[in-house]
């Protein structure tokens, strides 16, 4: 597998800032670019206005920072599961009607689990020669590589131009680098973070799984399946936080406002949610 960002959005930190800094600002896109480009604002505090707005969850302006990858030699079994994501994203990917694979040897991906085992190996070995002599016959026998594809299996390696922005590659990561997450998609995500981290590491840190302190901060996976996980040594699961909530409400002296434990939302809560009179908090709008 090979991964490589070829290109990204021109000066994304400052595109970030002024795409957050038009939001709350009475100025006007134009005077802050100005601003930007005169250098009156130095570059700690843009990184630093950056790191506060993405901390309070508001996540459009990052789909005006976009970056391409190249990607070759993963699977179709993982190609399978990238295309999935489709807000965002856009690919271009290796035609297996217009390409004609390799007639005297198809390639294939190999899991490790299958290379551990001589056994096994020995018979997916058997499986992918058998396969690409059919192939091969096929395509000498006049069957266009349209129908002659139809025998190819999940382990084929495609290729991939990828179009991202920055908003759907971080949803992307938090599902994608969870342990949980199958390893070849989960290598592929890691490998385009760690292009991301050597050009922008500013950026780059906010591509987590989804239990990062730069995302949602805990767990939500099945409970028997964490305490597996390798981080959960150090990242905590959403039942753990609850129960630690539901403690604190139990042995809690505050009188000025009555505390319950964690329970389901009901349509009581609902009604709350629905009371136009209840205002909240006025600064969650944009």
């Amino acid at each position: 597998m090979e991964v490589k960002l070829i290109d990204y959005s021109i000066d994304p930190l400052n595109k970030l800032y002024a795409a957050f800094r038009t939001c709350y600002s009475s100025k006007t896109p134009i005077e802050i670019w100005e601003e930007i480009t005169s250098g009156k604002i130095p570059r700690e505090k843009i990184v630093s206005f950056i790191d506060e707005r993405l901390k309070t969850g508001h996540a459009s302006p990052l789909e005006q920072v976009v970056f391409w990858f190249a990607v070759s030699g993963i699977s179709r079994s993982c190609s399978h599961q990238l295309v999935r994501h489709h807000i965002g994203i856009s690919f271009e990917q290796q035609s297996q009607r217009y390409v004609r694979y390799k007639e005297n040897q198809l390639e294939y991906i190999v899991p490790k689990t299958i290379k551990e085992n001589k056994e096994v190996l020995e018979k997916y070995n058997e499986l992918m020669k058998k396969i690409t002599e059919f192939y091969k016959f096929a395509l000498d026998r006049g069957i266009p590589p349209e129908d002659a594809r139809f025998a190819l299996p999940n382990a084929t390696p495609t290729n991939f131009h990828i179009l991202v922005n920055f908003r759907e590659l971080q949803h992307i990561a938090d599902l994608r680098l969870c342990t949980r997450a199958q390893w070849e998609i989960r290598w592929l995500i890691a490998k385009m973070r760690s292009e991301v981290m050597k050009v922008i590491p500013e950026l780059g840190k906010f591509l987590q799984p989804k239990c990062g302190e730069y995302r949602l901060g805990y767990c939500d996976e099945d409970y028997k399946e964490y305490v597996k996980c390798p981080l959960s040594k150090v990242r905590p699961h959403k039942e753990d936080l609850f129960r630690i909530y539901n403690e604190v409400v139990s042995k809690s002296q505050i009188s000025q406002k009555e505390l319950r434990e964690t329970k389901p939302l009901s349509e009581e809560e609902f009604k709350h949610i629905e009371n136009i009179d209840y205002l909240g908090d006025s600064n969650q709008g944009y």
